[in-house]
């Protein structure tokens, strides 16, 4: 590509550092200039939308006669770092929740005796997002349940009503028409059963042929054993399911010979096999080995568990909330859960215990033998390809049949303390839903892109067209309010012929710091205007063994925060560009959430932030190129997003 562009007006460009020659953190090379002028903030006739939207939810209830569910009877499961940091793992007090048989839900003081950090209550106001999903107050966890019914999508969630720490899990409820704004409903489950008394832990929805909806869930028993129990809904009639009941013959399912009664959790959605017989799998271990045991039903309160295992992966522990669909390989529209037959690869995924991280693999399912073998052993279920390699767990996709899309949803976790949980008065978001996709261009991954609706959160945008950033230089982007966003951003490179450098030590080196000859180079998210404090989200290219390119995709959390009481660290992967492709990443900003995706979403990396400087009016965006060797030329478009609606459903104007 050679030659050089003119900078856009709105943006600044400087290589003096004497201003944050006494900064708190070490600068990147180079930095902006005090910001421009900001333009007003145009589009906020969208809010006037947001109001009117709850008036057209409602009147979406409509009195739609269906059968409910008869009752079922007796006759009828520092460095970029490769794992990311587990409560679990963290030395001093034990963690929350790991001693009733869960993975860790609470991140003990780092060191037993460092304070936290000064935080104001404009700090923690500016933290909760304005577009992603999450409960007006107290803990959440895993997404449950995720399902569409008679013109909703709803939301179940892992709920503790009392507190900002895990604990007392029930089963939240939301609703929406669109994914995007949500209603609250009251709760949908409480802890009042032996068989539950523990916990309403993470389940499952399922959608019979004939419309009726079968949740399966996992029971903390008033004996600490893990279950598997049925609820159904009250009323099938009801478009917004607010009351369920829990089936009498509670548990149907309790842990087989061999596995522990701490490590039998989360079933999956149910499929329907070719012998009439629906299967679902259920998440477990035997010693080290995590598997996926497998069993089959004809009527949901009766089962027998299959001789073999689903799939199972020796040294990766524990697997949680596992899950398995199908995806066309061919095709541009989800599949449903028992879809299968030529043409159809299957996704199976593992949250493992051990790591907190969500795994993944394609292979092929036998309906013969219900097995599943991964196209590639080397990149199985737990040492291979992970969902997101940011903050990011627990997830759980669902069948749109609507739109057909398979539906994915994600748990971002904190990463700060219990103590500033409980100030706060909330913990933990839900990532923007994104459907899920094969990639056929590599045949060797899934593509995940937030969902459409998304999009309708759109204010003004800003373009910049080959915007050429010198190599240790910052330029800002000046796009006035920072901090609600959606950036899509492309990259060509221009080598400057000079001799290469690449020692840096790992996919992402040790940050955006670590310089080589082909980066990194990307951009720079809640930002304050002397880089005190930021977040790059970045490529970073290698020559190969073979002599092409290899391609990483990070983020670096190091610097995004000034308080030392929260994990920052560097995240990434590397990625797949094909020949003849630019690269490119969309960006989600919505305060202290950053979802980032890479070359149409074959990566992507969630960021739970906690900046102290970078909030409100002094959150900036940069675009930056520490690549010793390389010009880098952006052009980008850059949208402001609204506020969802998130409020409780007003219940009191039905009547």
């Amino acid at each position: 590509m050679g030659g050089s562009s003119t900078i856009p007006s709105h943006t600044r460009i400087t290589t003096t550092t004497s201003d944050l020659e006494n900064a708190a953190y070490a600068p990147l090379p180079g930095h902006s200039s005090p910001a421009s002028p900001r333009r007003p903030l145009k589009g906020f006739a969208g809010i006037i939308v947001s109001v009117i939207f709850l008036l057209a939810l409602v009147a979406l209830i409509l009195d739609q006669s269906q059968e409910p569910l008869d009752k079922p009877g007796k006759d009828e499961a520092p460095t970029l770092t490769s794992n990311a940091t587990s409560f679990s793992n963290i030395s001093g007090p034990v963690a929350r929740g790991v001693a009733q048989g869960v993975s860790a839900k609470s991140n003990p003081s780092f060191s037993g005796h460092e304070l936290s950090y000064n935080w104001t209550n404009a700090m923690f106001s500016w933290q909760r997002t304005a577009f992603h999903f999450q409960p007006e107050r107290n803990w959440m966890n895993d997404p449950d349940g995720p399902l569409y019914h008679k013109g909703w999508y709803h939301l179940f969630y892992q709920y503790n009503p009392d507190s900002a720490v895990w604990g007392n899990i029930t089963w939240g409820h939301a609703v929406s028409t669109d994914l995007i704004h949500w209603l609250y409903l009251p709760i949908a489950m409480v802890p009042d059963s032996w068989f539950d008394w523990n916990g309403v832990w993470t389940g499952s929805a399922t959608i019979l042929p004939d419309g009726q909806i079968v949740m399966l869930y996992t029971g903390d028993t008033d004996n600490y054993v893990q279950v598997q129990n049925l609820a159904y809904p009250a009323n099938l009639s009801d478009p917004l399911l607010l009351d369920w009941v829990k089936y009498s013959g509670n548990p149907v399912l309790v842990p087989p010979t061999g596995i522990a009664p701490k490590d039998f959790r989360d079933p999956t959605t149910a499929w329907l096999g070719p012998d009439g017989k629906w299967r679902l799998t259920i998440g477990s271990k035997v010693n080290t080995t995590g598997i996926s045991l497998v069993y089959t039903t004809t009527n949901f309160t009766d089962y027998e568990l299959l001789d073999t295992v689903l799939h199972a992966v020796p040294g990766t522990g524990m697997w949680e909330c596992v899950d398995f669909y199908p995806v066309s390989i061919n095709g541009t529209k989800g599949l449903d859960t028992s879809a299968g037959g030529p043409g159809v690869k299957h996704v199976l995924k593992a949250s493992l215990d051990n790591t907190k991280l969500d795994y993944y693999a394609l292979g092929t399912y036998f309906a013969e033998n219900d097995t599943w073998v991964p196209d590639d052993p080397e990149q199985d279920v737990g040492i291979g390809l992970r969902y997101d390699y940011g903050r990011y767990y627990a997830s759980k996709t669902f069948y749109d049949p609507v739109k057909e899309r398979r539906i994915l949803w994600g748990w971002i976790n904190e990463t700060d303390t219990e103590n500033d949980d409980l100030a706060k008065g909330w913990a933990s978001v839900q990532t923007i839903p994104r459907t899920v996709l094969y990639d056929n261009n590599t045949g060797t991954n899934i593509l995940q892109w937030p969902v459409e609706e998304l999009e309708s959160l759109r204010l003004n945008s800003t373009d910049f067209d080959g915007v050429v950033v010198e190599p240790g230089s910052v330029v800002e982007l000046d796009i006035g309010s920072a901090t609600q966003l959606d950036i899509l951003a492309e990259f060509e490179i221009e080598s400057l012929g000079l001799e290469e450098t690449n020692e840096v030590n790992g996919l992402c080196g040790s940050g955006a710091t670590d310089r080589s000859s082909f980066g990194p180079f990307g951009l720079l998210v809640i930002a304050d205007e002397t880089l005190s404090e930021l977040t790059p989200i970045y490529f970073r290219l290698a020559n190969s063994s073979d002599g092409s390119f290899e391609t990483y995709f990070c983020a670096d959390e190091r610097r995004s925060s000034k308080a030392s009481d929260v994990f920052k660290q560097v995240y990434g992967s590397s990625v797949p560009v094909l020949d003849g492709e630019t690269l490119s990443m969309r960006i989600l900003v919505d305060h202290s959430i950053v979802e980032s995706f890479a070359q149409g979403g074959r990566r992507v990396i969630t960021s739970r932030l906690y900046p102290t400087e970078a909030i409100y009016g002094a959150a900036r965006l940069f675009l930056f190129n520490n690549a010793t060797g390389v010009n880098v030329k952006a052009t980008l478009k850059i949208w402001q997003l609204n506020y969802a609606f998130i409020h409780p459903f007003p219940l009191d104007q039905m009547h």
